[in-house]
């Protein structure tokens, strides 16, 4: 499964040992937004320049809008530098028909594609016939309105084999982490806080100072 950090806040993609290894960055305008930045084309090179710098491999991106004429002058951009940088690049765009053409269009210049905010099966079988690279269902605010988000997990992993690659976001929990590793996941979106949290545990590390009172007590007995 790869691991991508979801965050435009570059100062949060330094990670300490024990994490597990991040394939790359995943962002959209809301998380663009949070991290003080504008939402426009300087604002995205410089994301690519950052994660040049932090030697990822692969950065995703998610236009914000739907108009070509802003799509092939972004998108133009964009490639250059990402293949300047060697760091792959990802074009996200909405799982919804008024963005058909843009995606069409950004499918045409052989660009990978994942089409974002998934909700139901419907669109997964549309994003497959849009030939998109990688889905990313919202997995929390499925299962915050009360959707079958697993009956959806299973569909997508299932299509893997000939269409789009299950990338599920918005993971509120390492056990719902788990049930996608254990699905088959082909990769998952983490904020930094949660991959650091969730890089220790409290009952390891309760293991481990039983170990170290029973070695110092091994010693006293001795």
């Amino acid at each position: 499964m790869k691991i991508y950090l979801d965050s435009a806040h570059v100062g949060s993609w330094k990670l300490p040992s024990g994490c597990p290894a991040v394939r790359g960055v995943t962002t959209n305008p809301s998380l663009v937004h949070q991290a003080g930045l504008p939402v426009n084309l300087p604002a995205y090179l410089d994301l690519l320049r950052a994660a040049a710098d932090h030697a990822f491999a692969e950065l995703m991106l998610q236009l914000p809008s739907s108009d070509l004429t802003q799509a092939e002058s972004w998108l133009g951009s964009l490639r250059e530098l990402s293949q300047r940088l060697s760091v792959q690049l990802t074009v996200k765009l909405p799982c919804a028909p008024d963005w058909e053409a843009c995606i069409r269009w950004v499918k045409a210049q052989g660009q990978d594609v994942l089409l974002t905010g998934l909700s139901n099966p419907v669109q997964l079988l549309w994003a497959r016939d849009m030939g998109a690279d990688y889905v990313a269902p919202y997995v929390g605010r499925l299962v915050n309105d009360g959707r079958n988000v697993w009956a959806l997990m299973q569909a997508c992993v299932t299509q893997q084999g000939s269409g789009p690659q299950l990338l599920a976001a918005s993971i509120k929990s390492p056990d719902v982490l788990a049930q996608l590793m254990g699905l088959g996941a082909a990769a998952v979106t983490l904020p930094p806080a949660s991959l650091l949290a969730w890089s220790t545990d409290a009952l390891t590390q309760a293991a481990i100072q039983q170990f170290d009172r029973d070695v110092q007590a091994s010693l006293r007995s001795a």
